[in-house]
């Protein structure tokens, strides 16, 4: 059985390496692709020659629009077009890290009688965790991006025009991610073809991840729908593998994150003191982590490493 791992990154080099290094040391076989943003964070790729396996790219990527599902599938193609073998695909972001050893993951996959693990639930239901109202405002409208960031009194002042969001029905304004205008479009979705959500990292068979590269070749239309939403990558995976009813998918993407007491949809940056939580066993991974914020935490988990595989 052979693993790929998908990390997207884009800052804190270091950590970068790191994480590459611990996985290609526990899982020699495994594969890589690396798909760096190199915007604001420059990476010395001859660090990564001592490796077999390793294969870095380079492309921008935001959060909130498609950039990050257009990664994701530029990586599915770059896999089949240089006939590079796997049995499993794990999406990861260079903040991330492992909580357990990897053999344990990997005997998990071999064993398992699940084609994927991802978090799903029906985006325009009480069933998820968003508001109802915050996931059509994702979801059914169309935006055009009229400025990637402002000065945040500016943006504090633009907040006033949310008002107007509850006042209709047609058009959104949005400044979570840069300064957004969306109007109301016809819906893609329907009794047979119902809105998921979830988070965008992932753990897929390679049945699931040829099934999503040929739903995305095949389905310009709702490609083109998911690239004027916000947020297609908390969408797009799961509304294609939940629908198509052709897989057994576990609803969890066995990472362990913290949004209790954060906004914006980012995680809190992981300590020592969320140690016990992170490496309870149904989690293999754990997000985020910030060397600047707790530099120790890393080490302690490979110390967890070292004992568990004694």
């Amino acid at each position: 059985m052979k693993i790929c791992y998908l990390i997207m990154s884009h800052k804190e080099p270091e950590q970068i390496y790191r994480l590459v290094y611990t996985i290609k040391k526990q899982s020699p076989n495994s594969h890589i692709i690396l798909s760096h943003d190199s915007t604001n964070c420059s990476l010395d790729v001859s660090i990564f020659k001592k490796l077999s396996g390793v294969d870095v790219t380079f492309a921008t990527g935001e959060r909130a629009d498609f950039s990050l599902v257009y990664k994701y599938f530029w990586a599915i193609n770059y896999l089949f077009s240089n006939n590079i073998n796997f049995d499993w695909l794990i999406t990861l972001s260079a903040q991330d890290y492992p909580t357990q050893p990897i053999s344990e993951l990997e005997l998990l996959l071999s064993t398992t009688q699940y084609d994927g693990f991802l978090q799903f639930f029906k985006v325009f239901t009480s069933e998820s965790p968003w508001s109802i109202r915050d996931g059509s405002q994702r979801y059914l409208y169309k935006y055009k991006k009229l400025s990637l960031s402002l000065p945040k009194p500016i943006l504090s002042v633009l907040k006033v025009f949310k008002i107007c969001n509850y006042l209709q029905p047609f058009f959104r304004f949005n400044s979570t991610y840069g300064l957004r205008l969306g109007t109301k479009q016809k819906s893609i979705f329907n009794d047979d073809f119902d809105c998921y959500g979830g988070y965008f990292f992932s753990v897929l068979s390679i049945k699931c991840v040829k099934y999503l590269n040929d739903f995305y070749q095949n389905n310009p239309q709702i490609v083109e729908y998911y690239k004027s939403v916000i947020l297609p990558e908390e969408s797009f995976i799961q509304t294609v593998l939940v629908n198509s009813n052709k897989f057994n998918l576990y609803n969890e993407c066995k990472h362990y994150y913290d949004f209790s007491e954060t906004s914006h949809g980012h995680p809190a940056i992981l300590t020592e003191k969320d140690y016990n939580a992170m490496t309870q066993k149904k989690y293999y991974f754990a997000r985020k982590f910030d060397p600047n914020v707790d530099s120790k935490i890393l080490d302690l988990l490979d110390q967890e490493f070292l004992v568990k595989s004694k």
